[in-house]
């Protein structure tokens, strides 16, 4: 019987820590129920200043998020990421273009120039910087969007339209996506607008977002092209 009874406790003993050993190595309730990470078929890199950034807002409040969200409904699998920084020219821009390619972007949507202009910064250096711009992105196989700005009328007329050709004229010379103007609808209206009157509201992003959308789609449409091509 004492033997009997030794058995019986190893026998316990051994289905014990046999159910506690295969315990200890189930992951932990949150890693299971974990949704697995969505895998993309390219990556969109939204490049400007405070515009892009969403000056003012939550990041989840600016277009480049409002514009994944939209292309991801529509069964479009891109991430979209927000490279802008608020106050940045497009100098700026042009000595950062380097670190936005180690972003691996498939299409690039560019907002840049309207600091230069507010700061009265000449038309043809404007031009020029996001010329070579675009040539870096474009040799390094980038599809670019240009989203064209206007100046306000208070630096002149003579500047206010050699800043408005900037965008139309390269975007003729390389063959661009282009959005006219990238605050259509939301300049100038108050609503739409922020106290400053320039950063777009939450619901200004939204508009700036559908402005945006089908040139990204029209974007999408040409990578896909060129890899099937």
């Amino acid at each position: 019987m004492r033997i009997r009874r030794i058995s019986l406790a190893v026998v316990v003993m051994m289905f014990t820590l046999f159910f506690s050993g295969c315990e200890q190595k189930q992951e932990p309730a949150a890693q299971r129920d974990k949704p697995a990470e969505p895998v993309y078929e390219g990556t969109v890199v939204a490049v400007g200043d405070s515009l892009t950034e969403g000056y003012g807002l939550e990041e989840e409040q600016a277009y480049p998020a409002l514009l994944g969200r939209k292309l991801n409904s529509s069964g479009y699998g891109f991430r979209v990421i927000n490279a802008g920084i608020s106050g940045e020219t497009s100098s700026g821009t042009l000595s950062r273009v380097r670190w936005i390619l180690t972003l691996k972007p498939d299409i690039v949507i560019l907002e840049t120039g309207a600091n230069d202009g507010l700061r009265g910064i000449d038309p043809q250096l404007t031009r020029k910087n996001i010329d070579e711009i675009i040539r870096i992105l474009g040799e390094n196989n980038v599809i670019v969007v240009l989203a064209g700005m206007q100046m306000v009328r208070n630096m002149g007329a003579e500047y206010t339209a050699a800043f408005a050709e900037i965008y139309p004229a390269l975007a003729r010379k390389h063959g661009l996506i282009f959005i006219p103007f990238f605050l259509r609808g939301v300049a100038g209206e108050a609503r739409l607008s922020q106290a400053d009157g320039i950063h777009p509201t939450p619901e200004g992003y939204q508009r700036v977002a559908d402005t945006v959308y089908p040139c990204a789609v029209k974007a999408i449409g040409r990578l896909r092209s060129r890899k099937t091509g």
